[in-house]
């Protein structure tokens, strides 16, 4: 989901009922054992050292075992139905972390918008939710360089009669717009000039593909890779092409990466050193294609671009 990626619940929140609905779909994503593997996965992790570059890195070679916090969102992590913790970012931390010398990982689940706070007040050790990195983020952790690049696709009526392209497309023909909660394609929509109360907002994607065949709405934003992947088998409704938004009239293309604390330095630098190896002999790809993701969404961003610095 490109939710989760996007801004955060906290600026960006939609209405109660639906942040409620996206609690539960999150609860029924954690089926077989996600409460036990949560209720352990909470407890609060020893306080950093105060040296330079933290010890992180060290405590957890010695605990065998590396606390992941997981926002339960297909493809980027989450719980199957037979209780397995599964998705790109979870998989590529069980590749890496394991060149480390941590042998093991544990998820801890939550909502999207407590990744960031959860990280922060040390109920687990590093956010693997394939998380876009921007500035706002930026100051409140630090990011490892991305593992995956996106841009942004709609989901469409098949034949797209509209003819939606952009976002600009979308103001321009007034169409009836979806996107999900916490999206970053909101922002997107109201900086093209969209009215942020006339958007439609629904949990994930296939209710925003819901809604499109249904007739509800012209046009559903996501990330090109779930968007594509969701009406596959779709008899009413097509996927566009991915194209990348505009921020401050420059198209912007977003990518999204581990988070870690900011003074855990050390393991972030040790994790990029790893990454640049699996990009590099193009492992990288192997462990994420399985959800989903192709050549078009490998990327040599870093995240000093990202966070603007």
């Amino acid at each position: 989901m490109a939710s989760r990626l996007g801004k955060d619940t906290e600026r960006i929140r939609p209405p109660v009922r639906l942040r409620e609905r996206r609690a539960v779909l999150l609860g029924a994503l954690a089926l077989g054992g996600v409460g036990a593997l949560g209720a352990t996965g909470c407890t609060r992790v020893a306080a950093d050292s105060g040296e330079k570059g933290g010890e992180l890195l060290e405590r957890l070679r010695a605990q065998g075992v590396v606390r992941l916090g997981i926002a339960g969102e297909v493809p980027f992590g989450f719980i199957d139905r037979d209780g397995n913790l599964t998705g790109e970012a979870p998989e590529l931390a069980r590749v890496i972390f394991k060149r480390l010398g941590v042998e093991r990982v544990q998820p801890v689940p939550t909502e999207f918008g407590s990744l960031i706070p959860g990280l922060n007040s040390q109920q687990f050790d590093v956010v693997a939710a394939g998380m876009y990195v921007n500035a706002e983020r930026c100051r409140q952790v630090i990011f490892a360089d991305p593992d995956y690049q996106m841009k942004d696709a709609f989901i469409v009526r098949k034949g797209n009669p509209k003819g939606l392209r952009s976002y600009q497309d979308v103001v321009r023909k007034k169409a009836k717009f979806a996107t999900g909660a916490g999206y970053a394609e909101i922002q997107y929509a109201v900086d093209a000039g969209y009215k942020e109360s006339d958007i439609l907002i629904v949990p994930d994607q296939v209710a925003g593909l819901n809604a499109v065949e249904a007739g509800r709405v012209d046009v559903f934003a996501g990330t090109a890779l779930t968007t594509r992947e969701v009406v596959k088998k779709s008899r009413k409704a097509e996927s566009t092409e991915p194209f990348a938004p505009l921020v401050k009239g420059e198209p912007h293309v977003d990518g999204g990466a581990f988070a870690f604390r900011p003074v855990e330095t050390r393991l972030r630098d040790a994790f990029n050193t790893e990454l640049r190896e699996l990009k590099r002999t193009g492992e990288l790809l192997r462990i994420l294609r399985p959800f989903g993701f192709t050549p078009d969404e490998m990327t040599t961003l870093t995240a000093k671009e990202l966070c603007g610095g």
